[in-house]
């Protein structure tokens, strides 16, 4: 196929293998040197040189592995899967900010959104999984505090006990002794008569 241009520039012809414009004085040597040398990837049809033809396409084209999940798929998507789809991605929890696994994620939630906090305007413990809806609607009226909270502040106010005693060394002697006279005089009171018997 020739193509001609009006302002006097030199015809081109499409080369049968690479289908690029070829100036038509220069056709035949390329198409000797396109054909031998060169070869159409069937993929994304590039020409690549055909010593690179495998290099090409493990590079470019060949199934690649998440690196955390192990699961194949093509390149173009490796990117995608890995900061949105792959289970082992790393993700943080709402309610502690904690890394995890994606695929841990609903579990640890459910345990964690169920923790409690006490708000501060009102006086109560909210789930943390509620905190943004209370967050929106609490009017900061103190809630009656819960009895836990009534016991914990009365034992609060209460005087402490008085310390427990001193146990000196003077007084575990003084104790070890009467114990022994105790013993002493026990053995002579309580003592069997010895009965003599005559030979």
């Amino acid at each position: 196929m020739e193509v001609a241009s009006s302002d006097n520039v030199e015809s081109t012809k499409i080369c049968s293998h690479c289908e690029r414009a070829i100036p038509s004085s220069n056709i035949d040597l390329h198409y000797a040197h396109c054909s031998r040398n060169l070869v159409k990837c069937k993929i994304c049809d590039d020409m690549i040189p055909r010593k690179y033809r495998e290099e090409h396409y493990s590079s470019t084209h060949a199934p690649v592995s998440c690196s955390l999940c192990n699961e194949t798929m093509e390149r173009e998507i490796l990117p995608v899967h890995t900061g949105e789809k792959c289970p082992k991605r790393i993700v943080t929890c709402d309610y502690c900010e904690f890394p995890l696994p994606a695929i841990d994620l609903f579990e640890h939630q459910e345990v964690c959104g169920n923790r409690t906090e006490l708000c501060h305007l009102c006086n109560k413990y909210i789930r943390l999984r509620e905190k943004v809806a209370h967050d929106a609607t609490c009017n900061g009226v103190p809630a009656e505090i819960p009895r836990a909270n009534r016991e914990a502040e009365r034992d609060r106010r209460r005087p402490p006990p008085p310390p427990p005693q001193d146990f000196t060394t003077r007084r575990l002697v003084f104790t070890i002794a009467i114990t022994g006279i105790a013993i002493l005089l026990g053995s002579f009171i309580f003592r069997k008569p010895t009965i003599i018997q005559p030979k």
